[in-house]
């Protein structure tokens, strides 16, 4: 049995504690945000198995003018942010070419094909069935030619064994009859589904695992220390040596890295959400306007709306435009949608190929990371858990981690 320290507890950090539980392990989850205190409590809550199309893919040398320049965009880049930005930005140009998008759309059908395997058991053991919905996603398309411009990366998401129906908009509006008309066309996935409550989801999760031994420490991590039989964490509380270390911080896991020595291009992509309270029976199952870059997903408390992406670092400001777009494109698509009462802004951890990065420092084989998964921190959670305490134990993982690996930007 190893002492192990898992910084963060959103949907990786805590599916780590899990399946290292499940080794045996005594685990200690650091995090001053506390369960699901970031990213993981605020995403649209889809579980999209379907999601292998990268972020970089050639489109963006098309379409970047539209995205800088248009009021309607979901995209927006804070220029004072630019000069940090330049690195990152760069390098997702250069993994933007045909090849290395097809490379990092393979890459990621590989772990999205396995992503269910990595939360079976966990949701049958720390009964999470009642948090899931088992409605698929629709994604819509408002235009023949918004819909004709999707076709190629349809034909590759089939290509890598993502199956989905296209459907017509008269099928659009029998499925969802509340939605406005002005949908085209829509593709439905087939084997996606979504959490009625993700905060809730995860803080059942992390009750569980407290009751099974779990230690959860809401304090800051200062740094990390490798040793030659170890790691030493320097914390807001005092020092604590422990065997092993995950780093699973999302967002604020670049720093940690840094502090052992490898330099990972980590940057974030900031996402918004608004709720609708008492809005959830307006809708069936996420919704997604593929122009607009928005999903609306019925949850316990109202419909939220999430999406957007905002390059900008680590501000704590809120960029009023992005949720103004959100609120009126959801009232624009679900006409009955009446006044949000909530919004927030959440830090996803990304990086220039669209990859998550999972495997050990080149510090010290103790130190391991899993971090970068972008939007579907959610999605691949489970399966990134279970890769954290392959490590741990040295076991031969089922896939190859290469492409996953953290100097693979050097």
């Amino acid at each position: 049995m190893a002492k192990v320290a898992v910084l963060g507890a959103g949907f990786v950090g805590l599916s780590a504690a899990y399946w290292l539980m499940r080794d045996g392990h005594q685990v200690t989850i650091y995090d001053p945000a506390g369960v699901a205190g970031g990213a993981s409590y605020g995403n649209a809550g889809t579980f999209a198995s379907y999601a292998c199309i990268p972020v970089n893919n050639p489109s963006v040398f098309r379409d970047l003018p539209r995205f800088m320049l248009s009021p309607d965009s979901p995209f927006r880049l804070r220029w004072r942010y630019l000069p940090q930005l330049a690195p990152w930005l760069v390098r997702f140009l250069q993994s933007s070419t045909e090849r290395r998008y097809v490379a990092s759309a393979g890459a990621l059908s590989v772990l999205l094909s396995r992503a269910h395997d990595g939360y079976r058991e966990m949701i049958e053991h720390a009964d999470l069935e009642r948090f899931i919905r088992r409605s698929e996603c629709l994604y819509l398309y408002s235009g023949a030619a918004a819909f004709r411009a999707s076709e190629p990366t349809l034909s590759l998401r089939r290509s890598l064994g993502v199956d989905f129906s296209i459907v017509s908009r008269e099928q659009v509006q029998q499925l969802e009859p509340q939605l406005s008309p002005l949908f085209d066309r829509g593709v439905l996935f087939s084997g996606s589904w979504f959490l009625s409550d993700p905060e809730a989801f995860l803080k059942t999760l992390a009750a569980w695992l407290m009751q099974a031994g779990l230690r959860m420490e809401n304090c800051a991590v200062n740094n990390i220390k490798p040793q030659s039989n170890g790691v030493l964490l320097e914390t807001a509380a005092g020092s604590a040596a422990h065997d092993y270390v995950a780093v699973c911080a999302g967002a604020h896991s670049g720093g940690f890295a840094r502090q052992c020595g490898d330099r990972i291009p980590l940057d974030t992509e900031r996402g918004y959400h608004i709720m609708y309270p008492g809005s959830s029976n307006l809708i069936s199952r996420p919704v997604g306007w593929a122009e607009r870059g928005f999903y609306m997903t019925p949850m316990a408390h109202g419909i939220r709306v999430a999406g957007t992406v905002e390059l900008a670092g680590l501000n704590p400001h809120k960029h009023q435009g992005l949720l103004d777009l959100l609120q009126f494109s959801s009232k624009r698509a679900l006409p009955a949608l009446t006044t949000p009462t909530e919004s927030w802004l959440g830090f996803r951890p990304s990086l220039p190929d669209g990859l998550p990065v999972m495997g050990r420092s080149r510090a010290s084989a103790r130190v391991i990371y899993a971090f970068g998964h972008q939007h579907i921190g959610l999605t691949l959670g489970g399966l990134s858990g279970a890769v954290v305490a392959d490590l741990v134990a040295g076991r031969s993982s089922p896939f190859d981690l290469a492409p996953y690996a953290p100097d693979r930007f050097n």
